[in-house]
């Protein structure tokens, strides 16, 4: 039997809400058979980072040619990139692949620790940008990366198509979260505008969501999916672990990557 399966090349996450170690649970509760290439080593915890440790560019590369020689790849999911070079040698190898593809710009963690350098920022644009299928910021993000202010959906609709036109991604999926209201995404593939609606959840326990959405949409994509179905399966399974978050540690607590066990979500 040959699984389907999945790559996330990602920074790790000590506390476990995060990072690899959401994306492989999330995967695997896909049943996706989920593998990693880590880009750095974070000590934190539910309050914040206390330190990064960026893994060599050279054992990034080494990383990735273990994978490539041995194992099949049938969608792939980047999170935290942590340098211009990273980002420049994660895009070439994803550009040989020609793989489905989810792009998160990590940018800062839900405790507000920032994980990017300006410079880092704009090679994720040079680099990683094109060969996504989609691109998957929150609003900060997007506001950051287009030099935007958002405000509304209207406004998150404009975003999504800029960064398909100006950025250069394939399709962009603009998370809604930081705004009052329904928690409202917008998905843009280059020809429909799509919007995906789902109760908002009133808690603190928000650490890794956007990993895990990442990463639900990449193992749907591994599944052969098409990218709106995929995004819509995704954004109600991390409604549901949301709902049913840990309260876990003293501050952002980690969202519930078998919440879907509850009930049906696939």
């Amino acid at each position: 039997m040959r699984p389907y399966t999945a790559l996330t090349i990602a920074g790790s996450d000590s506390g476990g809400g995060a990072g690899i170690q959401a994306d492989i649970k999330t995967m695997e509760e896909w049943q996706v058979y989920g593998m990693s290439v880590l880009t750095s080593l974070t000590a934190q915890n539910t309050m914040g980072v206390r330190e990064v440790h960026h893994v060599p560019v050279p054992f990034l590369t080494a990383q990735l040619k273990s994978i490539e020689e041995d194992l099949p790849v049938d969608a792939i999911k980047t999170g935290m990139i942590s340098s211009k070079e990273a980002a420049r040698t994660v895009g070439e190898w994803i550009g040989a692949r020609r793989k489905p593809y989810v792009c998160d710009p990590v940018m800062v963690t839900a405790s507000g620790h920032p994980l990017m350098e300006e410079e880092t920022r704009e090679a994720l644009s040079e680099y990683l940008f094109p060969h996504a299928d989609v691109v998957t910021p929150n609003i900060p993000e997007a506001e950051t990366l287009l030099r935007m202010t958002i405000k509304t959906e209207a406004d998150m609709e404009e975003a999504a198509g800029l960064f398909v036109e100006k950025l250069g991604s394939r399709g962009a999926l603009i998370k809604g979260g930081h705004l009052d209201g329904e928690a409202v995404d917008v998905l843009y593939d280059g020809e429909i505008m799509r919007t995906y609606r789902e109760a908002r959840i009133k808690t603190d326990n928000t650490h890794g969501t956007g990993c895990t959405y990442a990463s639900a949409i990449a193992a749907n994509l591994a599944r052969g999916r098409t990218l709106p179905v995929a995004v819509e399966k995704a954004k109600h399974f991390i409604t549901e672990a949301i709902r049913h978050s840990f309260d876990l540690g003293s501050g952002s607590g980690p969202t519930n990557h078998w919440a879907g066990r509850r009930g049906e979500v696939k």
